[in-house]
C-alpha cells in the first residue's frame, strides 16, 4: 500500500507556481489526474456512464481544493453541455423537463446560500451514502415490469438535492439518477433529458459563482488549457449511447454510480 499512500498524500498544487507568474496551473501532477477527470465528465455529459461524472471534483481534489476544482470545471462543462444538447435537441422529454428544472434551481440556490457552511468533505459523505443506498435498494429488491414510478414528491425532493449538490461539487448525477432511471426511459430519451437539465443547472452557477469569488482569471485559464478533451468524451459517449442496449446502458451507469459512492464516502472519512 505504500504507492497507494504516496497518492493520496499530494498536495495541493495551486500554490507551486504562484511564483512563476503564469495564469495558468503548471504542476504536471494537476493534469495527470484533471486530463482523465475531464474525459470522464465528457462521457457523464454525453449520458453515457452518468455515475462517473460526479468522479471528476472528487478526482481532481487530490491535488486541488474542491472549490478550486468546481470552479475550473465551469467552463469545460458550458462546452460539454452545448455538444450534447446539440446532439440531443429533438430526443428529450419535455413534460419531464418542465418537472424537473424548478426543482433542481431550488437547490441551486439553497447551494448558493450554504456554500460557505458546509464542508465539501460533508457534501460528499451525503452524496456517496445516497447514491449506495439507491443502488443497494435497487439490487435487493428490483421493481416489478409493472411497477409504478417513483412519486412525484421524491422526484421534486432528489431532483432538489441534484441542484444543491451540483453546485456544490458538480456532483447532481447520483440524485437524480436515483429518480430518472425507474421511470425507465429509452436510453437516448434519458441521456437527452439529462443533458438539458444539467446545461439549464449550470448556466445557473455562473451568477453564484461570481458572487462568492470562485471565478478568476488562472482558473479560467487553466480551463481553457483543458477544454480540447472536452469534446473527446461526449463525442465517445453519445456514439456508445445511441447503439447500446438499455440493459447494458443501465448496467455501466449502475457501475458508475457505485464507483462514484465508494469515492465520495472515502472521500468524507478520509
Amino acid at each position: 500500500m505504500p504507492a497507494a499512500r504516496a497518492w493520496l498524500s499530494i498536495k495541493p498544487v495551486v500554490s507551486s507556481d504562484s511564483h512563476l507568474n503564469l495564469p495558468f496551473i503548471t504542476d504536471w501532477h494537476f493534469y495527470a489526474i484533471a486530463i482523465p477527470a475531464v474525459l470522464l465528465l465528457g462521457l457523464s455529459k454525453s449520458g453515457f456512464g452518468a455515475g462517473f461524472g460526479s468522479l471528476a471534483v472528487p478526482m481532481m481534489a487530490l491535488v486541488i481544493t474542491v472549490p478550486q476544482a468546481a470552479a475550473i470545471l465551469m467552463p469545460v462543462l458550458l462546452v460539454m453541455d452545448l455538444l450534447g444538447i446539440t446532439a440531443y435537441r429533438k430526443d428529450f422529454d419535455r413534460q419531464l423537463l418542465k418537472f424537473l428544472l424548478p426543482c433542481g434551481l431550488v437547490g441551486i440556490v439553497v447551494g448558493a446560500v450554504l456554500f460557505k457552511l458546509l464542508q465539501p468533505k460533508v457534501v460528499a459523505g451525503i452524496v456517496g451514502v445516497f447514491t449506495l443506498l439507491f443502488l443497494s435498494q435497487r439490487l435487493l429488491f428490483p421493481p416489478k415490469a409493472d411497477a409504478a414510478p417513483p412519486p412525484r414528491w421524491l422526484g421534486a425532493l432528489l431532483t432538489a438535492t441534484s441542484g444543491f449538490t451540483s453546485f456544490i461539487a458538480h456532483a447532481g448525477g447520483p440524485p437524480i439518477n436515483a429518480y430518472a432511471i425507474p421511470l425507465k426511459l429509452k436510453p437516448v430519451v434519458y441521456t437527452a433529458t439529462m443533458a438539458y437539465f444539467f446545461f439549464t443547472i449550470n448556466m445557473a452557477k455562473w451568477i453564484p459563482y461570481a458572487w462568492l469569488g470562485l471565478l478568476d482569471v488562472r482558473n479560467f485559464a487553466t480551463s481553457l488549457l483543458l477544454l480540447p478533451f472536452a469534446p473527446i468524451g461526449v463525442w465517445a459517449g453519445v456514439k456508445i449511447a445511441r447503439y447500446i442496449q438499455p440493459t447494458l446502458f443501465y448496467r455501466i451507469v449502475y457501475t458508475g454510480m457505485f464507483l462514484t459512492g465508494l469515492k465520495l464516502v472515502w472521500d468524507a472519512f478520509t
